[in-house]
């Protein structure tokens, strides 16, 4: 078992040794405590950066007093200390509540609500912008859904935009809002203190940029007015607080889609292929026969293989199943290399293969079955150095010519045609009405382009099976055509009797 996902055991690696791929594949594999563990440290790395940014302008605060409330700065600064202290806590503390699910689901709503209480002050008194509210409200809501419960999340997410429509509504109803951005404007009259939404203050601080331009040029003294100037020390703090967070988000996103497309492919492996020998499975070899049956054209032939290991149980009861594993891996080995890609080769069942061959012919067909069977009888399967033996293996073969296909599909339209008349004729009893009447209407003629039966593959199946078990009785390891046993044609003459029938009692 991996070690992170072991049922007793704590965060064995470090988050700063852990590298894309492993972080990724341990936000699958943990259990939900060492999650909200982890989410803790991104909070904290957030809070860092925060704290970081109080530190910047402390001691730039000579050249920043003009476009900081300092008065506000250190409680603002205090305030993010005792968050970074907490979550600097809550991160061992999560990660050691394993058995008690109730407790655990508590610490997450207090993360959880913490979390969102200090991004929306932190929003409002040092990033009021929309680049640092959607970057928080959008890209942090999508990365916690991935490591806490999402129904908590979804509450969180609500009352964070009512916090956010609530802080730009306040402001219109007379209400003052704490902020740490202020601006040092001699130049304009403004007598009285009056809110101004973010595009209104915008507006403004464009205004007095364009007065440090002179002529319509920009010296190397109107640069370093811009840059000591309110409006880019702000944009850059909105930057400094969304973008590093965003390109993080769009980080953990990328590699864990990743990690997403080679799960999926391992999910399709395991679903579409045997496990021991690495051949398709029954599932998936029965979905590619239908698929290749549907795309033939007139004038294609059909082939069907089934081949059966010969005293299979008798290398199972002597040798041990490790043994019998060992002979199939290498019985699938030499099917694979003697066919081709166009060939679909899967493992029906115990020591029975599965063989299509589209558009062989049947003489062509029987030389590839022959060649098999050889190369089977002949192989020499080394155990160990004690241990080397040969097997033998039977094979029954159909072939579907495009005739008889032809045949199939044309009595799959009479069928077909007659439950059409006999729903036409329900339809139109006068107390009957349903949907169904409506598909009744479908010309006679169009069915004779009718694709063949759902069950063709299992019917193509057992004709092949039939000639396998002749195989069997004739003495094993030899090849066994239905098309040349007797029996056959019968077997493809009551291919679909059993359709004909249900016709006739529906016509009935």
């Amino acid at each position: 078992m991996n070690k992170y996902a072991r049922g007793n055991a704590y965060m064995v690696t470090p988050i700063y040794r852990a590298g894309y791929k492993k972080l990724s594949q341990m936000i699958f594999e943990w259990q939900a405590a060492d999650r909200a563990s982890l989410l803790a440290i991104f909070i904290v790395m957030e809070i860092t950066m925060h704290w970081l940014w109080c530190l910047f302008v402390w001691l730039r605060q000579e050249a920043l007093e003009g476009y900081v409330d300092m008065a506000l700065l250190y409680p603002i600064w205090a305030v993010i200390t005792l968050i970074g202290i907490f979550f600097c806590w809550m991160v061992g503390h999560l990660s050691h509540i394993r058995d008690d699910s109730k407790r655990l689901h508590n610490w997450q709503i207090v993360l959880i609500c913490v979390y969102g209480l200090y991004i929306a002050v932190v929003v409002l008194v040092m990033g009021h912008s929309s680049l640092v509210s959607g970057v928080s409200l959008v890209g942090g809501t999508m990365l916690a859904m991935m490591l806490v419960r999402r129904r908590y999340i979804w509450y969180a997410f609500l009352i964070q935009v009512y916090l956010i429509v609530l802080m730009a509504i306040l402001p219109y109803l007379g209400v003052t809002l704490p902020s740490m951005r202020q601006l040092n404007i001699p130049s304009l009259p403004l007598g009285t203190y009056s809110y101004q939404t973010y595009s209104e203050m915008t507006s403004i601080e464009n205004a007095i940029e364009a007065t440090i331009f002179q002529d319509g040029t920009l010296s190397w003294d109107s640069i370093n007015e811009i840059r000591r100037s309110s409006v880019f020390f702000w944009r850059v703090t909105h930057m400094y607080l969304a973008l590093p967070k965003a390109i993080f988000m769009v980080y953990i996103f990328s590699t864990l889609l990743l990690i997403l497309d080679n799960s999926k492919k391992q999910i399709v492996q395991h679903a579409n292929h045997d496990e021991l020998t690495g051949l398709k499975n029954r599932r998936c070899g029965l979905t590619k026969m239908r698929q290749t049956l549907a795309k033939l054209t007139k004038s294609q032939d059909y082939t069907v293989i089934l081949l059966d290991l010969d005293l299979f149980k008798d290398i199972n009861d002597n040798y041990g199943h490790d043994v019998g594993d060992h002979v199939l891996k290498e019985v699938a080995n030499i099917l694979t290399d003697k066919l081709t890609e166009t060939d679909i080769v899967s493992r029906y069942g115990g020591e029975e293969f599965l063989i299509v061959l589209p558009d062989i012919a049947h003489d062509l067909a029987m030389a590839i079955a022959e060649q098999l069977r050889c190369d089977i009888a002949t192989h020499v399967f080394q155990i160990d150095h004690n241990l080397s033996f040969k097997i033998t293996a039977s094979l029954g073969l159909y072939t579907l010519t495009h005739a008889e296909r032809a045949c199939i599909r044309q009595r799959y339209a009479s069928i077909k045609s007659k439950e059409t008349v006999a729903t036409s004729s329900l339809s139109k009893l006068p107390t009957i009405k349903s949907r169904k009447s409506k598909r009744a209407s479908i010309p006679v003629s169009e069915l004779r382009y009718a694709q063949l039966p759902s069950d063709i593959c299992q019917r193509l199946i057992r004709v092949a099976d039939k000639a396998l078990y002749e195989a069997k009785d004739r003495g094993r390891n030899q090849v066994v055509s239905a098309n040349e046993m007797t029996v056959a044609k019968d077997s493809i003459g009551q291919l679909y009797s059993s359709q004909k029938t249900s016709g006739q009692k529906t016509d009935a």
